[in-house]
């Protein structure tokens, strides 16, 4: 990470657009925050669904898909599934994302509804650290032809339906093992606080360079989570299923059969965050995780 300062003319809000409910329920909190950036004569934007259901009025508004390009930052209120949701739909945009958690974990939204106008206002100042995270790019290959491709700032996950299914796995070319299990979780830096880390798997520092792979309830226990290098290429086939699945950040599915391959690689993009200059990753794992 390192410290930077930027103006920041046009800024746009965006809320758990998915969810009229928690926009009602966070209305006061967007409100406050959009005119306080007014006040600061700061063109403020709104996306389409927040202000709808927020009952906000006054501001310029757009849909998700093209508030990006109206903007130099967004800050996204709602939870980890929010951010991830929007940072995948934003990626085209190259704009940094500030956090506000109003979920449970928090692990990317990392700023307090509570103290936020101050927060924002030493982030607006040029107190702030910029980090970038990795993404994943991958592919399902079906009888030699590509019937599906994605990004995934968390994880890529095949999964079983009702019984184990029997995957091989290949990293670069390479036969690693076959298994048989609920599934396997491949997952960025970020997303080893995720579903990942309830598997069982590591945790890895975001600067770190990797990607875990991680068996979900293996047969065989000396199935154990491995990290290779960001630059693999890792291909999953499915040797026999019933039913099964891989999902994208686990908010888009897409049924699988047998023979399919998923081949997941480093994306060419990436996120960025900003985080105010006093952030200090160990320090909210302490706090979400309950260290002592």
């Amino acid at each position: 990470m390192q410290t930077t300062s930027t103006a920041f003319a046009s800024i746009g809000i965006i809320g758990k657009y998915m969810n009229a409910a928690a926009l009602q329920q966070m209305q006061t909190d967007l409100a406050d925050l959009a005119r306080h950036l007014r006040a600061k004569n700061i063109d403020v934007w709104l996306e389409h669904n927040t202000a709808q259901h927020a009952e906000l009025t006054g501001f310029h508004t757009a849909s998700l898909e093209d508030i990006g390009k109206k903007v130099d930052l967004a800050i996204v209120m709602g939870g980890d599934g929010t951010m991830l949701s929007v940072a995948r739909s934003l990626i085209g945009d190259n704009i940094p994302l500030v956090g506000i958690n109003r979920g449970r974990f928090g692990f990317l939204t990392d700023l307090r509804a509570e103290d936020m106008l101050i927060v924002i206002d030493r982030i607006l100042a040029g107190a702030h650290t910029t980090e970038t995270r990795m993404l994943l790019q991958a592919s399902v290959q079906r009888a030699g032809k590509q019937v599906y491709s994605g990004l995934a700032l968390n994880d890529v996950v095949v999964k079983s339906g009702l019984r184990l299914i029997e995957l091989e796995v290949e990293i670069d070319g390479k036969f690693v093992h076959k298994q048989r299990g609920d599934g396997l979780i491949i997952s960025t830096p970020t997303g080893t606080t995720a579903y990942s880390l309830s598997a069982g798997g590591p945790i890895l520092h975001p600067n770190v360079d990797a990607i875990a792979l991680v068996p979900i309830s293996p047969h065989t226990l000396s199935n154990r989570p491995i990290t290779v290098s960001a630059d693999s290429k890792i291909e999953v086939s499915l040797v026999q299923i019933d039913s099964a699945y891989v999902s994208f950040d686990g908010q888009f599915q897409l049924d699988l059969e047998a023979g399919d391959k998923i081949v997941v690689r480093r994306a060419a993009q990436k996120v960025t965050l900003l985080h105010p200059s006093e952030y200090c990753y160990f320090e909210m794992l302490r706090i979400k995780l309950n260290w002592g």
